[in-house]
């Protein structure tokens, strides 16, 4: 059931004070404007003082990234806040397609931001919502990062207890039985307002949630009328409720500090104007490299698998039209073995995008090795084919 979200009420004070910077407004107009537009209005540097004209960067697949002139004064110039345009547009596809939220995007319900790592937009955003005294959830044990946020902020931390199966709605349930759920309309309660947990490979412990809980965590968010930061929940937040951070720190480089916030825009806006304020954009440079490494790669990925549940073989199923000539011609060529999915049809004339791949006897260090080389060759036919 879709409940009527009022922003207003997570807001502190600091936060609905804050306003747009004119300078700032003007540099996302001037971003959008066509190359006949004069500007005489902002404060950019003049791109032609720069030192860098172009780079290129070798990837570890083998492939290579090229930043052109033009490409390169975007990269060195200053961006709008919520990020480079070509960046968060990608960014929002890749939403869209993992979170079927791209009803939410047209409607303009949902907005995304590019921050310096997702550590800044989860610190602005507790900033944003967290007031002196209020009570806040926080899932135990939790991330130090987030800890290091909220424990100077003069709160009450409430912390939930997890187990192998992430937080356990049943202790968040018990917790929340000291207020009624009325008590979320009524401005001078201290019911809680914000619940902070990490649904997938938790820090420090790994676990994740199952769906069964993350449905029934949803439902006490509904009930209390919660804005839970989560990473997982975003497909099934009807009301507006859900803040999504995510980060590329693991995935492609922790220096570059590049981290998304996804969520209701009456809350983005106010991290957006808090951005304004203090960092006024995650590192232009950064988000065009990753931009580019970003459309390489593509939304698909390069392989879909399960888990096998006995045996010694996972079944893969690979980005490319036919695993034939990719396994038994180019995969040797790079000193690794699989074997091509036609040979386990009816008719192995017939293309195959799967490949067998069997574990019994290699090492951890040695799959690894081989997977990289096998992923390289995916990106090699991946560029090919755009």
């Amino acid at each position: 059931m879709k409940m009527t979200m009022n922003y207003a009420r997570f807001l502190n004070k600091i936060s609905q004070a804050r306003q747009p910077s004119p300078i700032r407004v003007l540099t996302a107009i001037l971003q959008q404007s066509p190359p006949s537009m004069i500007s005489m209005a902002g404060g950019m540097p003049n791109v032609g003082t720069f030192p860098i004209e172009s780079a290129s960067f070798k990837l570890v697949d083998g492939s290579s990234l090229e930043m052109d002139s033009k490409l390169m004064k975007q990269a060195l110039q200053y961006c709008p806040t919520p990020g480079v345009p070509d960046l968060i547009k990608w960014l929002k596809g890749l939403q869209e397609k993992q979170h079927n939220i791209a009803d939410q995007f047209s409607a303009g319900h949902t907005d995304l931001l590019v921050t310096n790592g997702s550590q800044d937009g989860i610190c602005k955003a507790f900033e944003a919502l967290v007031s002196p005294g209020d009570n806040v959830l926080i899932e135990t044990p939790s991330y130090p990062g987030t800890l290091a946020v909220v424990k100077p902020m003069d709160c009450k931390l409430i912390p939930v207890q997890s187990d192998s199966c992430g937080l356990n709605p049943n202790d968040l349930s018990n917790i929340m039985s000291k207020w009624s759920p009325s008590d979320a309309q009524d401005d001078k309660s201290d019911i809680p307002k914000v619940l902070y947990l990490i649904p997938n490979g938790g820090n420090p412990t790994g676990h994740g949630l199952t769906m069964e809980r993350k449905k029934e965590i949803y439902s006490l968010a509904q009930k209390y009328n919660l804005i839970p930061y989560v990473s997982s929940l975003l497909s099934m937040d009807v009301d507006g409720r859900v803040v999504r951070f995510d980060s590329f720190s693991k995935l492609i480089s922790s220096g570059m500090r590049i981290g998304t916030v996804t969520g209701p825009k009456p809350v983005l806006d106010r991290i957006s104007l808090h951005m304004q304020a203090s960092v006024m954009h995650a590192s232009s440079l950064s988000q065009v490299v990753l931009c580019r490494i970003l459309e390489q790669w593509g939304y698909e990925g390069l392989a879909e698998w399960s888990e096998p549940s006995g045996g010694m073989f996972l079944w893969l199923k690979l980005s490319v039209p036919d695993t034939y000539e990719l396994i038994t011609v180019k995969a040797r060529e790079r000193e690794v073995l699989f074997v091509p999915g036609s040979a386990f049809t009816m008719d192995d004339t017939h293309p195959s995008q799967h490949v067998r791949a069997s574990y019994s006897t290699c090492s951890e260090e040695q799959m690894n090795t081989a997977f990289e080389r096998l992923a390289g060759l995916i990106r090699e036919e991946q560029m090919k084919g755009s």
